[in-house]
């Protein structure tokens, strides 16, 4: 079974305008409503490719009930704990440019932060939980460290998507995956970015090293690099244009995820994540999945090692 779980959930508001300019009302010519949050995309792609799921986290007023209807509609469990406030609305503008405005969200209190422990500590022994995006106000970093010894001692897969330094902490509890994108890769590691290829393969093996099982570094329209103890995988992404960035990641996660479940060989998984991750950029909400197979013929593998 898989489990994502989302702590700042959020509706996406994606708006389409010729240009945004201050000081004047600017009209949209297209919008869209999705409930989001990573895990919560993460949640939905695999639905999308028949994976079933139970979606945790924190929601709050209308906002979190419309996520909480939505996730139903598309056939998606979940298990959310209801908090005092609201869950907030991001905005995501295609301008002349591409815009992004992000809220903070409800601050959750202790009571629930130990509600969502609990939830965590009944998942099936061999299931895949899946911790994405950032933390809501009240609740500490630490958190991802709970997670991550609740999982060991529970023989549970642990995924963790997050920018939070402390994701160094939860290494020596062996997480299953780790997938930061560049920047957050940077940033664990205490270094500038840009991060050359050769850097990003460094310190993902310190990642290994320390404690990682996988890792896989999403790197936007330059693919992705996949790291084990047993494979470097290089991974190019097809071309096309780029109409909103913000959930691409989270459908490269979903797609090695939905893959691996599969069984699939690492090179085919590897092609249809970063496909799917690219589907997803060049739509304005998450891919519908229609021009995956399209997608993966532009798809390269290079610097492949091991089976």
């Amino acid at each position: 079974m898989i489990y994502t779980c989302t702590m700042n959930t959020a509706i996406d508001l994606y708006v389409a305008i010729d240009n945004l300019k201050p000081d004047r009302v600017n009209r949209t010519f297209d919008e869209d409503y999705q409930a989001n949050g990573k895990g919560v995309n993460v949640s939905i792609m695999l639905q999308k490719m028949g994976i079933e799921n139970t979606a945790l986290g924190f929601i709050g007023g209308f906002t979190g009930k419309f996520i909480e209807e939505e996730l139903t509609k598309q056939g998606i469990n979940s298990d959310f704990i209801n908090v005092d406030g609201i869950t907030r609305i991001n905005v995501f503008v295609n301008a002349d440019e591409e815009y992004k405005i992000v809220n903070q969200g409800p601050e959750v209190g202790q009571k629930d932060v130990d509600n969502l422990l609990q939830k965590i500590k009944t998942i099936p022994k061999g299931s895949i939980l899946i911790v994405s995006g950032s933390l809501p106000r009240g609740v500490e970093e630490s958190i991802l460290v709970d997670i991550a010894k609740i999982c060991a001692e529970n023989d549970v897969n642990l995924v963790i998507d997050s920018s939070s330094s402390i994701v160094l902490e939860t290494l020596p509890y062996r997480p299953y995956l780790l997938k930061p994108n560049e920047e957050e890769l940077a940033h664990l590691v205490g270094k500038d970015m840009p991060l050359s290829e050769q850097e990003i393969i460094v310190y993902g093996k310190e990642l290994l090293y320390k404690g990682a099982k996988n890792v896989i570094i999403s790197r936007g329209g330059n693919g992705a690099i996949f790291l084990n103890d047993n494979h470097l995988v290089n991974v190019s992404s097809p071309v096309g244009e780029v109409v909103n960035t913000a959930c691409s990641g989270d459908s490269l996660l979903a797609a090695f995820i939905a893959k691996t479940m599969e069984n699939a060989p690492l090179d085919v998984t590897l092609k249809y994540a970063v496909a799917t991750g690219a589907s997803t950029a060049f739509s304005k909400g998450l891919s519908d999945l229609s021009n995956i197979a399209e997608l993966m013929k532009q798809v390269s593998i290079t610097n492949y090692r091991g089976d």
